[in-house]
């Protein structure tokens, strides 16, 4: 499995300057923001948040592991996935959930973060609580349509598209022959490191022709984190919409969410916050198939005009009873319907995310359902030992590769004692034409302008003089240029934070499995802070 052998340091979010204000000023708590959220994050929150979900009556417990047993019936799930479904019949039994959607192959390196950020939160806590269990959870957005966010992944730079004609929920959406030849280019890539096929065999085992994306995805996260205990859960299922019912129905008749978000975002734009969304009148889609698509209250009737369908009040509440399963919550109700069918105390989720569950504490109140703590999920930059020799030679500190190219040039300047400064000699020169002013005034107070003029011009040639010493020197440091450059567009390709471009695949096929042990050891629980690991 590899061995671990890695440290890491941490640094403020507030200083990596890659994430927002809402997120940096939810991290600090601050007074502006604490109207939206109703735990705060600290020992007292998670004390608060774990009560108010024990005075909620939880009925749906046999129904949840039910549905469970039934998505892991046909694989075979450690034993501590076996043990936590079970646990879910206690009372005394409680998850820490992430959601994110079926990206292929895992997505982004931040799906991994924020796996095993809701698993140290879940192993932290049951070790404090002796009398009560809490699971980790990943609830799969399977009802996403957005296949241009969800269809690609980066490994080391290189990018694979899977080109597909299907519409609708990607987690509807099949494996088909495009999908398994970017597995075979992978292994290209990475059968060459000593765990590359290894990682492929696990791809290869999950995504298999015919089968829908949501089962692959569960199938591959499982295989991943299932010794962990994570249970992944996919909600687009009937008998777990059927829970959500009241909800649907109550949205369907009085469209509660629209009017609770509308005090909401207007209160958040007046305190200069950008909302994240703005939601629908009706925040319902209709899914059938291959579609999903909106539905819309026109002269008393609702309708789904691309699938030109359209019912009544007393067809639609028919339509809910008959197949909960054809209604999927948008991003207003999707939070509200996981903490429905999840004993959750806390949710781990993004920046983005963040910025809207805090705009839905209303809707969750609406909805008489429990909102949950937020916590902002953890973020990594993976560094390599190649990696790390160039840093080591640059003798820069690790977070100055956060700044901008010349920003570390000047460091680099600065620590070599090489920057050459004009500043006395600037100094000097504004000293030199105050006492030639002085004195031209003494003779005629016109000539004093004149002595101004001269005084600007020469000042301005000094300061150009500075700036081509300058620009002398860093010529000298071509090769550190270089140097940083590489470092820059790898650590931070498009100028994003490596977490929201590559893939996990690159790092497992060098390190294996530990490296999922080493982002878990160095995951932190409700302290936030962004984390440099050194490989």
């Amino acid at each position: 499995m590899g061995e671990s052998n890695c440290n890491t340091q941490f640094i403020d979010y507030k200083n990596t300057g890659y994430f927002s204000k809402i997120a940096v000023d939810y991290i600090e708590q601050k007074e502006d923001l604490k109207s939206f959220f109703l735990h705060e994050v600290s020992e007292e929150g998670i004390e608060n948040s774990i009560n108010a979900r024990e005075n909620f009556p939880q009925h749906n417990r046999d129904i949840l592991v039910e549905e469970l047993q039934k998505q892991y019936a046909e694989m075979q799930p450690s034993s501590i996935v076996q043990q936590n479904i079970l646990s879910l019949k206690n009372q005394n039994t409680l998850t820490i959930t992430t959601a994110h959607q079926p990206n292929i192959f895992g997505g982004p390196l931040y799906v991994v973060y924020k796996i095993l950020h809701v698993v140290k939160i879940a192993q932290e806590l049951s070790n404090k609580y002796s009398d009560k269990h809490f699971v980790p959870v990943y609830y799969m957005g399977s009802e996403d349509a957005d296949l241009d966010e969800l269809n690609n992944i980066t490994i080391n730079s290189k990018k694979y598209i899977w080109h597909t004609t299907q519409t609708g929920a990607v987690g509807r959406m099949c494996v088909d022959k495009n999908l398994l030849s970017l597995i075979d280019e992978m292994q290209a890539q990475l059968g060459v490191e000593p765990f590359g096929n290894e990682w492929i065999t696990l791809l290869k085992s999950a995504y298999q022709e015919g089968k829908n994306i949501q089962q692959a995805t569960f199938e591959f996260l499982n295989a991943a984190f299932g010794r962990f205990g994570l249970l992944v859960i996919i909600p687009d299922n009937a008998n777990l919409k059927r829970l959500f019912e009241p909800i649907i129905l109550k949205e369907l008749q009085t469209q509660f969410s629209h009017k609770a978000l509308q005090q909401t975002v207007s209160a958040l734009t007046e305190k200069h916050y950008h909302a994240q969304t703005e939601g629908r009148e009706l925040n319902l889609f209709y899914l059938l198939n291959d579609k999903r698509e909106r539905i819309e209250i026109e002269n008393g009737l609702y309708v789904v005009r691309n699938l030109n369908l359209q019912f009544s009040q007393e067809e639609i509440i028919d339509e809910v009873k008959n197949h909960p399963e054809r209604f999927s919550a948008n991003v207003v109700l999707r939070g509200v319907f996981q903490e429905t069918i999840l004993p959750n105390i806390a949710f781990v989720g993004g920046g983005g995310e963040l910025a809207y569950w805090l705009e839905l504490k209303n809707v969750f109140k609406n909805a008489s359902v429990p909102y949950p703590l937020l916590l902002l999920r953890n973020s990594f930059l993976l560094i390599s030992e190649r990696q790390q020799e160039i840093i080591s030679k640059l003798n820069i500190p690790l977070e100055i590769l956060f700044k901008k190219e010349h920003e570390i040039i000047n460091e680099i300047l600065a620590n070599r004692h090489l920057t050459i400064s004009l500043e006395e000699e600037l100094n000097e020169i504004k000293s030199v034409y105050q006492s030639l002013k002085e004195k031209a005034n003494q003779a005629d107070t016109t000539l004093s302008q004149h002595v101004e003029s001269l005084f600007v011009k020469a000042f301005k040639r000094a300061e150009n003089l500075e700036k081509k010493i300058a620009s002398a020197q860093r010529k000298k440091l071509r090769i550190e240029k270089s140097q940083i450059e590489r470092l820059k567009s790898e650590l931070f390709p498009n100028n994003s934070l490596q977490e929201r471009v590559e893939n996990i695949a690159g790092f497992y096929a060098k390190y294996g499995g530990v490296i999922f042990d080493d982002i878990l050891e160095n995951s932190l629980t409700i302290k936030s802070k962004f984390g440099i690991i050194k490989l």
